[in-house]
């Protein structure tokens, strides 16, 4: 009875003590989100790089750097005075696109890619070519060099191309379909 008694006292004494906080076995700085950032810094300087010296190499073409930090030059540039319209938010355009590796080797050919129809910010395309698209006029050729982080990234395209690739894309529009006419249209 005494034993009852004492294993009860000390089950109770036992149960009165409040809980601990278990606390980690590790803690983080945030170093790793720093190193990431610094990789990723590092890795944009060795593709700009690349690209830099591909330009200075490539003394046929006329390079014109963009505003969001990609290269490109025409291929074939619209000598028509009253074709002025570039794509905004909206229009409908139509192209084709070629890709290729910074030195050229293709990853999806002239004609492998269908002719594409895109309606400019409201639909999935990787960001230099949303970006390329706004450039350019009907008619026009324009090849476009993109560090990895503007084409497919981290990711690639699931495909053909693997994470952090920089390409070289070549892009011809068709067709611009402006919001005002789609509006009458339909």
């Amino acid at each position: 009875m005494k034993l009852k008694l004492l294993i009860l006292f000390v089950i109770a004494v036992a149960s009165c003590k409040s809980p601990e906080a278990r606390y980690p076995v590790t803690q983080s700085s945030g170093s790793y989100i720093n190193e990431s950032a610094q990789r990723n810094k590092d890795l944009l300087t060795q593709e700009e790089e690349k690209i830099q010296l591909i330009i200075a190499q490539d003394c046929t073409q006329n390079y014109i750097a963009s505003s969001n930090n990609f290269w490109y030059y025409y291929n074939q540039k619209s000598t028509d005075s009253t074709n002025t319209v570039t794509p905004d938010f909206g229009d409908v355009v139509v192209f084709d696109y070629s890709i290729s590796t910074l030195d050229g080797e293709p990853i999806y050919a002239e004609g492998e890619k269908p002719t594409r129809e895109y309606a400019i910010d409201q639909e999935k395309l990787f960001s230099g070519l949303r970006e390329g698209l706004k450039l350019m006029k009907e008619g026009e050729t324009v090849t476009f060099l993109f560090p990895s982080y503007q084409a497919f990234g981290y990711y690639g395209d699931k495909g053909k191309i693997g994470t952090n690739v920089p390409l070289k894309t070549k892009v011809t529009l068709h067709s611009i379909k402006t919001k005002t006419d789609n509006e009458i249209n339909n």
